[in-house]
Order: structure tokens, then sequence, then C-alpha cells
């Protein structure tokens, strides 16, 4: 660029930016497909109670790490804030299932984690301390927890993630403080708060909320337009990733080779602008990071828009959000680069490399509210760079539809408590509006991944059916004591992942409903091959001689046992095996006349994966079927009844 060689210095720019990004979706496509993306809908669903395939594997934690470096430094409009959340999860993943066999990173102390209840307590610390290190806030990252990511909540949780958040904010301390001596790159600058305005005393007046409930309005407008356009544009990349590895690496090429295309091509539209006088840092900056870049313009003058595009996404927003510049950026500039944000965080998200939304969102966000600032300069004592802050939250509220933990982590980024009363408003506004458009820009996100999301409501239509009127397909159940090769069949023929189990006369007076036993557990049971001969009710302490606890324990991930592992011979097959003490006799149940709509509060309340109907009269076998998640989805139910669509 000095020596004014600008097509090689554009080739060499987009040439580093298509290496990285190409080298970020090679390992994103070939290693661990699921650590493309944000990851935070899949941590979301994760703890309603959906295990995807691979979302919390070691392999995901690598890539998403390795992966979301290479995508940020690729120029790309994407941020780190949610691949970090993913990056806590996986690491918080790795620890409730006792490490990796896999990588021989084993603890045995870790094995008292080994359940459902404290994995998921410990995967929602996880992601907590996730937005407590990515946005050094660390109440932010208690309070994304509790609003976002979690489905349920206790008061022992509370303290959990704080107390993980704690620490996160402690270690970050540290480090920046070690980092401060210039050791470690562009790492630490700007201390623990990363934007600090706490500088500029905000006085406001009527004409100034005026302003802030336009800017309300229409980040609630740009939010959901922005999320309308994100879930087309998903839609459109889903067929092309479809077709596998090449493809994802050639739609993550095109795009890197657009973005600096723009990010290169559009500070030529830009015009020179005089250094300021009272410049408190060198102007213009030669050199890897500072706020006024010289790019093409003559000695002593910067360009605005080069400044906003080459420089780390941190170091843009700290422009944007700057008090006291209000001559910094011409309007030209901010509506370049707002509509460039804009449009490549849509075409950047669905790529095949780990990328959060919310670096763009606060980029675009920023520019908007700035360019609004300026707008209203003459009537409003607001200082831009408020505006800018302004704008940010607003657009926050209307993509992501947060407003509690999106409000606090704007004021630890900004130490600004003087604004808080502003920032409820504009979030609370543009929330409001944006609902009133599509759901939230995660909640879409599950949807189109086909997962099988509890909504923590029932819909209105369920009120018009009963739970009888939603069990499908034919009940498999066992009896008490059963055959071994019933249940091998069984297991190899269906997916169930739970089975009633009936006492039938000699073993009862009457058939008798005994409880539900786990898949899981059957084959733990069957592996251990403690069969009889005959079809005799045993004490049950054969199982606790011949099993420890933790031989019942959850396994991690991928590691359950599979029915295809075991093998059993002709003889063992006709023999007969005791499912008593193995058995969960206390099963939630409801009866089959019970209305759909409290079943699946209920259903989604207690957090179960089964639910039992039984019948109301007697004289019928004793159970009808059983609920699991996707009975309650509104495509299955309305599946069995069209007619309920009109009033849907």
């Amino acid at each position: 660029m000095l020596k004014q060689r600008y097509f090689t210095a554009f080739l060499a720019y987009g040439g580093c930016n298509l290496v990285l990004a190409a080298s970020a979706a090679a390992i994103c496509a070939y290693i661990a497909p699921a650590a493309a993306g944000s990851g935070i809908p899949e941590v979301k669903a994760y703890l309603n109670g959906i295990d995807a395939y691979a979302i919390l594997a070691p392999s995901t934690l690598f890539v998403k790490i390795f992966g979301s470096i290479l995508g940020v430094s690729a120029g790309f409009v994407l941020g780190k804030e949610g691949p970090m959340v993913h990056t806590g999860a996986c690491i918080a993943n790795l620890l409730g299932q006792g490490g990796s066999r896999k990588y021989h990173l084993t603890c045995n102390w870790l094995r008292y984690f080994k359940n459902d209840r404290d994995r998921r307590d410990l995967i929602t610390c996880g992601s907590a301390a996730g937005v407590a290190a990515a946005f050094r806030a660390p109440v932010g990252g208690v309070l994304f927890a509790l609003e976002e990511a979690a489905s349920w909540w206790r008061s022992a949780l509370l303290w959990r993630t704080f107390f993980t958040t704690a620490v996160v904010a402690v270690v970050l301390r540290g480090l920046i403080g070690f980092c401060r001596s210039g050791k470690c790159g562009l790492f630490g600058q700007g201390g623990l708060i990363m934007f600090d305005l706490s500088a500029t005393i905000p006085t406001y007046t009527t004409q100034d909320i005026i302003a802030i409930i336009v800017l309300g309005v229409i980040g609630g407008v740009f939010g959901g337009l922005f999320n309308f356009l994100l879930d087309r544009i998903l839609r459109a990349y889903s067929f092309i990733n479809e077709k596998g590895a090449p493809y994802k690496i050639l739609l993550t090429i095109t795009i890197s080779i657009i973005t600096s295309a723009c990010s290169y091509g559009l500070p030529w539209l830009a015009p020179c602008t005089p250094c300021p006088v009272d410049a408190v840092e060198q102007c213009p900056t030669i050199g890897r990071s500072g706020n006024f870049k010289n790019f093409q313009c003559p000695p002593g003058h910067y360009n605005g828009l080069a400044s906003l595009f080459f420089n780390t996404n941190d170091d843009a927003i700290r422009n944007l959000f700057s008090s006291g510049t209000e001559n910094e950026f011409h309007m030209s500039t901010l509506f370049v680069f707002f509509t460039a944000i804009y449009c490549l965080g849509l075409v950047t998200y669905g790529i095949a490399v780990p990328s959060g939304l919310f670096i763009p969102v606060i980029l675009a966000g920023a520019t908007y509210g700035r360019i609004v600032g300026t707008l209203l300069g003459p009537i409003s004592d607001l200082d831009p760079g408020l505006f800018a802050l302004l704008g940010a939250a607003s657009f926050l509220g209307g993509t992501m539809r947060m407003t509690v933990s999106v409000c606090v982590i704007l004021l630890e980024l900004t130490n600004d408590l003087l604004m808080l009363p502003l920032v409820m408003l504009v979030l609370l506004i543009s929330k409001t509006i944006a609902d009133s458009f599509n759901k939230g820009v995660y909640d879409q996100i599950i949807v189109m991944k086909g997962m099988p999301f509890l909504e923590a409501h029932a819909e209105p239509y369920m009120r018009h059916l009963v739970a009888g009127d939603v069990v499908s397909g034919p009940l498999i159940s066992f009896s008490g004591v059963e055959r071994v090769g019933n249940i091998v069949q069984a297991l190899r023929i269906t997916g169930h992942n739970g089975f009633p189990v009936v006492d039938e006369p000699p073993l009862s007076e009457a058939p008798e409903l005994v409880g539900l036993v786990l898949r899981s557990h059957l084959l733990v049971l069957l592996k251990g091959k403690g069969f009889m001969k005959d079809k005799l009710k045993t004490s049950g302490s054969f199982v606790l001689k011949r099993f420890g606890a933790f031989d019942f324990a959850k396994a991690g991930s991928g590691k359950g046992l599979k029915i295809e592992d075991l093998d059993f011979t002709d003889e063992e097959m006709d023999m007969y095996v005791d499912l008593h003490p193995i058995t969960n006799t206390s099963p939630y149940t409801v009866v089959e006349t019970m209305s759909l709509a409290k079943a699946a509060v209920l259903f989604r309340a207690l957090g179960l994966r089964h639910l039992l109907v039984v019948p109301k009269t007697p004289g019928r076998p004793p159970i009808v079927g059983i609920l699991t998640r996707h009975d309650f989805m509104p495509e299955h139910v309305l599946g069995l009844f069209p007619n309920l669509r009109k009033s849907h």
C-alpha cells in the first residue's frame, strides 16, 4: 500500500484471508461438522433435553477453538462469543462424562457427575463461563445462562454459575495483568472493561427520550428483518452443505473472497479526512492496530471506512462507541459500513466456520445508532457514541430477544451505569416490536434444524385434545420375567429408549403395571448374562452382587453399549431374565382422559423423557401407551388432527 502497488496489496490481503478461511472450513467439514455456526442453539437444545449427535464431543471442542481463531483472523464478519459459549459447554461435558477414553483423558473422581442432572448443571455453568470470558462480564454470564440457555433452573444452580463466572473473572484479571506488558499481542487492551464510556456523563431531556424510542423501533424492524433473511439464507445454504464437505469449503471460499473484496474495495469510495488536531494517538497510524488508517490517502489524512474495516472487531466497536468524536466519520462512511456489515453478517453465518452473531449485530447496531445520533445532533444533547451504544442494544434486542442479560452485558462492557434506564427502555421496545414479526434468532435455528424443542407453555390447540389422542404406534411391553429372545428382538427392531413392564398371572393376580425399564439398563443387564432356565421372580440380590452402582451410570456421548455389540447363543435366547430389580417402579403416569395441554406442561416442568398413559376404566390392559417429547410436537399433533390447523 505504501508503495502504491494496490492490486498486489489486494492479492496479499485476499490470499491470506482465503488460506485462513479454507483451513477453518476444512477442519470443520472433515473433523466436526457440528462445530459450524454459533453453537448457542445446540447448547440451548441440549439443556432442553435434546442430545443431538456429537454436539459436545471432544473433536467439536477442538474444531470450535481453532476454527474460531482461523475464522476471526480470516476477516469474516463474525464474532467469537457464540463459539465461546459452545466451547464452555464442551469442556463442561468432558468433565461431566469423566473425561475422554478415546483421548486417554480420564479422572476417577469425575465419575460422580455421571448422571443427567449433574451433567446438565455443569453444561449450564460452562455456557455461563463462555459468555463471562467473551465479554468479560461475569454477572452477564449468569444472567445469560438463566435467560437464554437453561430450560430448568433452581437456586443451587444460581450460586454455582456465579462461582464459575467469578473464577473466570479472576483468571481473566490475572491474564490481563500479565499481558499488559505487550507479551500477548493485542490481548488485554482495555482492561477488564472493554469499551469504557464512563468518562462521558449523559444528560438527557424529553427530546432525547423520543429519539431513543425511535431507535428502539428501528432496532426492532431491522432485527425482525435480519431474522427473516437469515432463515431464508440458511435454508438455501443447507442445500449446498448437504452435498458434502468439498461444497462446504467452496461456499466458505466464495464468501471469503466477497468479504475481502468488500473490505478492500469499499474504502476507495470513502473521502479522505484531515487528521484531527487534538488526536490522542498517532494519526495516521502505520502498523497493525490503530484508529486512523491512512489507506490510499495523502499524508496527514485518514480514511474513515478503512479505519472501521481494517481493524480488530473490538477496536472497530471502540471507535463507534467513542465520545467527543462527532466529526470522525462521515455519514456516507457510516451508511456504507452499516450496509456492508448487515449483508456480510447475514451471508457469513451459515458457512462451515464456527461463527458468532454477537459482534456483527453489535457493529451494525452501533453504526446505525451513530447515524441517528449524528442526524439528531442539533436537537439532542446526547453524544453520538452513546447513541451507538443504544443502537447496539436495540439491534441485539431485535435479533436475540434477550433483555436482562444483554442489558447487564452492555453495562459491564461499557462501565456506564448512568445509561441503564435508556438501555432498558431501548431493549424492551425493540424486543416487543420484533416479537410481532417472528421468533428470536436462536429459536428459529432450533426449529430449522428440526430439533424437538419443548416450549415452556402448551400450544392453544392442545386444550381440545386428551393424552390418549396422540399416543402413537404399537406399544411394546415386557413382562416382569421376560424371555431373553423377546428383549433382544425388541431392542433390535425398535429405537425406543424406555419399555413398560407389565406383570401378568401367574406372577400377579391380575395384569398390573410394574414400571418402566430403560434401554441402557437392559443392555447392561443382558451383557451381565444373569439368565435363568425357568420363569421365576427372584429376590433381586443377584443384580447387587454382580453389578456396581457405576455400571448403570450414564455413559458418555457415543460411549454406551449397543445391542449390536452383544452376542447370544440359541440356548441363551430361550432363557429368562428378571427385570424387576432394574425397573423404575414409580414412573410418572397420566390418565388417558387428561388434557394434552396439562400433560405437556407437566412433561416439560418435570423434565421427563417418558410419560406413561394409563386407562381410565378397569378391565383393560394396564397401560395405553407412552408419551415422549415427539408426541407433543406441533408437526405430530397437527399431522394427526389437520382440522386443528385453522384454529392454530
